[in-house]
């Protein structure tokens, strides 16, 4: 089991963690099923709302189970719209969270996850991005066509350039994906740098409380740049609004 930093949880903290484990994955079976049965049927944005449900509950429980607060930095950059959103990766917190804060949007994401019972099958009812990390050259043609489809249609994508989620504090390699696609469909960035796994920590069942911080850039924009400029402008931008100390500077 994974310890936090400062110590080992006090029981009270592994207790409702448990208790969030449980009752969150218990509403998810019966809040996937529900999708299964009625999203289908629904119009785009009543199905993103319908499926979203449960991440917003899920959101409320980890609060007022948890103890774990949220705090939202600069929700006016967000404009209706095509864009392409940067954020950095620390947990699944992120996933849920901005599926409540940037709707309709397609996520980037791996098609495995499609594949999970219940909460795949909701995954799949909002249209993400389905890539095959194994195979480079065609993820990122596929993050390219797709997401090219998707912001024709006025909708959001979000990526996580990094591709694996980091410790917190910490920034990995940023791929060119994302900006690449924002380049050549001519929209622009908006970066997002949080601190989720302070408290929803990566591969670990331990809910800790505290605050999550989301920060959000102005748009950053792609007029007359190449992909790896606005990567960079993205990274350091997440670098330097981070809402703590980064273990790392970025790359030049």
């Amino acid at each position: 089991m994974k310890e936090p930093a400062g110590g080992p949880p006090s029981w009270g903290i592994r207790i409702r963690s448990v208790l969030f484990f449980v009752i969150y994955n218990a509403v998810g079976i019966v809040h996937g099923l529900n999708c299964l049965l009625i999203g289908w049927f629904l119009p785009r944005d009543q199905r993103y709302r319908f499926v979203n449900i449960w991440t917003r509950f899920a959101m409320w429980l980890l609060g007022r189970l948890n103890g774990v607060r949220i705090r939202v930095e600069g929700r006016e950059h967000l404009q209706d719209g095509p864009m392409v959103i940067i954020a950095n990766h620390q947990s699944s917190w992120e996933t849920f969270y901005l599926q409540l804060l940037i709707s309709p949007q397609a996520t980037v994401l791996k098609r495995e996850l499609l594949w999970l019972p219940f909460f795949g099958w909701g995954l799949a009812l909002l249209n993400p991005i389905r890539i095959d990390r194994g195979k480079g050259r065609a993820a990122l043609k596929a993050v390219l066509e797709q997401g090219a489809e998707r912001l024709k249609d006025g909708i959001p994508v979000v990526i996580y350039p990094e591709g694996s989620r980091q410790k917190p504090g910490t920034l990995g390699h940023f791929n060119h994906g994302g900006s690449l696609l924002a380049c050549r469909n001519k929209v622009p960035v908006v970066a997002i740098s949080h601190n989720s796994g302070d408290c929803w920590p990566a591969r670990s069942w331990l809910r800790l409380p505290g605050e999550i911080i989301l920060r959000i850039s102005p748009p950053i924009n792609t007029e007359d740049k190449d992909a790896k400029a606005v990567t960079r402008l993205a990274e350091q931008w997440i670098f330097e609004h981070y809402p703590g100390e980064p273990a790392k500077t970025p790359k030049a």
